[in-house]
């Protein structure tokens, strides 16, 4: 038996502190996006800071890490960033720290290409693929009318520019940060090779987004690589980090609260994906697109502003059954897929 998920303490303001341990410092960061925060953490490394996340490049945010800055860091330089991961809030004002303050980045390799490579890639409007894409998870017609229309929400919107040049970060190795030595390990499915961080005095854990505590990442496939199956290379990660996880550790998260109860909250994540994956198993027994699946998955209304999210995420699990051949999917004359079970062993 583990011990039970515990919060053990309160959020601090935007832009305020919380002293979470010895030199380890947790603030927030806003987001203009129905999870309204993102977590940052800067841990004293005596002569300077180092920042693990950042939060988006937005005028609001540039302000409160002057201030933080300024005030809670005592003037001390902010000398590294480490980024878990390269989407746009964790890896948003990066570059400007690099740029106006002198940081050195630290991130895993395919995170610091994939943030790079969306920072330039900056589109008008939507693109052949991406239309492809969204007819064929069946994106409702009243949401694809609207978004013809509409200028896609690119990483440039959100991320400052990223200069050349970083430390590569590698699963297996080892960092200090804040006076710890800590073991790197990486996972996949919410991000490819998301940096996680295991303090060797098995006190803390830097998890990001791959170890979330009250909410599940999201697991989405995207018109970049519409084959993937992140659902399979996440369950597979969080298999992998079984072994390392103690009740006693502190999860630092990318969002909502830091906690204790890791191999609890492990398995937690794995039961409620494959809970997931047999409930939308049976009821593709009668055909449906990826779109149609919301209820059967998520069990609740998807609100306008979360379509997307949500829309990723379905035919992310529907992928996965493909490539476990429990489903298979068969192009509408549309361009929807249509998946329906294939009747073989779960």
């Amino acid at each position: 038996m583990h011990d039970p998920i515990r919060t053990p303490f309160e959020p601090p303001e935007m832009g305020g502190v919380v002293e979470i341990a010895e030199g380890v410092l947790w603030s927030r960061m806003p987001l203009p996006i129905p999870l309204a925060h993102v977590n940052v953490f800067t841990f004293d490394d005596g002569d300077g800071w180092t920042v693990v996340d950042t939060g988006v490049d937005t005028g609001k945010s540039r302000t409160l890490w002057t201030d933080l800055m300024a005030g809670p860091l005592g003037g001390r330089p902010i000398t590294r960033v480490i980024a878990t991961h390269h989407h746009l809030d964790h890896i948003g004002l990066a570059g400007w720290l690099m740029t106006e303050y002198g940081a050195e980045l630290l991130t895993t390799r395919t995170s610091y290409l994939m943030a790079r490579m969306l920072r330039l890639d900056v589109q008008e409007e939507p693109t052949p693929e991406m239309l492809a894409f969204w007819r064929s998870c069946g994106m409702a017609p009243d949401v694809y009318e609207t978004r013809l229309s509409e200028r896609p929400f690119n990483t440039a919107d959100a991320v400052a520019p990223l200069p050349l040049g970083y430390t590569r970060l590698q699963d297996g190795g080892e960092i200090e940060i804040g006076g710890r030595l800590w073991d790197i390990r990486t996972g996949d499915g919410h991000a490819p090779e998301h940096a996680t961080f295991w303090s060797r005095d098995e006190t803390l854990v830097i998890g990001g987004d791959q170890l979330l505590g009250g909410i599940s990442p999201n697991l989405g496939v995207s018109p970049t690589e519409p084959m993937a199956d992140p659902v399979g290379d996440w369950l597979a990660s969080c298999e992998r980090f079984v072994p390392h996880a103690r009740d006693s550790q502190l999860v630092l998260t990318g969002h909502k609260l830091p906690y204790t109860g890791l191999p609890a909250r492990l398995g937690h994540l794995i039961d409620n994906h494959r809970h997931a994956l047999a409930r939308l198993t049976d009821a593709l027994m009668e055909p449906k697109t990826a779109c149609d699946c919301f209820e059967v998955l998520f069990k609740r209304p998807i609100k306008a502003g979360e379509y997307g999210l949500a829309m990723v995420e379905a035919m992310a699990h529907c992928r996965h059954l493909e490539h476990l051949g429990l489903v298979s999917g068969t192009p509408r004359q549309d361009g929807a897929i249509l998946w329906q079970a294939t009747g073989g062993d779960r």
